[in-house]
């Protein structure tokens, strides 16, 4: 094998897609990714959000970074959820305790996602996906678990015609840690927005919006966005 073609094969080893909503976990995940020196397209997805404050940050997340981004618009008019639907009221100091969904809840969104990832990374020839799924999710969505990210990427290499490999490398880590993560790899916090609401600034009250708080507090820091 010559130098150029061993090189080409590492560049690739490397390659990765991720999935980028402009949220926290999703932005530190692409920094420590790109830390670990991975060349990453990004996924960003409109699927009829109540505002698109995330999918701005997202793209200048991407731009910044000088990562290849793509912007996906999607119709899924049969979700019943408060993030997609203005008539269904987003839950406010709700008890984060409780087993049942809330209605933040988009059904099958993961799935969703991870399918057209997977078809982008084939395409591309990319070996990898990543997304900032973590088990301590307050809001309890099944597919954020790492039992789901197992089977999806079981699913998906029975489907293709390359192997790739699903990473979540923020899987067992809490708010506080990945806020802590981002911090030390320089995360650009004021360019991330994590409020399910709209509004010129946080609403303070969502789970997303509680949490996020909470975190910062207790690190220390301030979250630029407050």
């Amino acid at each position: 094998m010559g130098a150029r073609q061993l090189m080409r094969n590492l560049s690739q080893d490397k390659k990765g897609v991720i999935l980028l909503s402009g949220g926290l976990d999703s932005v530190t995940t692409l920094y420590l990714a790109k830390d670990q020196g991975y060349k990453l397209s990004a996924l960003i997805f409109y699927y009829g959000q109540r505002h698109k404050k995330e999918i701005n940050c997202a793209i200048k997340i991407a731009e910044l970074n000088g990562i290849d981004y793509r912007l996906i618009r999607l119709s899924i008019p049969w979700v019943e959820s408060s993030l997609t639907k203005k008539n269904i009221s987003v839950p406010l100091n709700r008890y984060t305790n409780s087993k049942e969904l809330p209605s933040t809840y988009v059904s099958g969104r993961n799935i969703i996602f991870l399918s057209y990832a997977a078809s982008l990374a084939e395409s591309i020839n990319a070996r990898y996906i990543f997304i900032g799924a973590h088990t301590e999710d307050y809001s309890g969505y099944p597919d954020c678990r790492k039992e789901f990210l197992e089977g999806m990427e079981k699913a998906i290499n029975l489907g293709i015609s390359k192997k790739i490999k699903i990473l979540y490398p923020l899987i067992n880590k809490s708010k506080k840690e990945i806020v802590a993560l981002g911090k030390k790899l320089d995360v650009p916090f004021e360019y991330t927005w994590s409020c399910y609401l709209g509004g010129k600034r946080p609403c303070k009250k969502c789970d997303s919006c509680r949490f996020r708080i909470r975190a910062f507090e207790e690190l220390g820091l301030v979250d630029p966005l407050l």
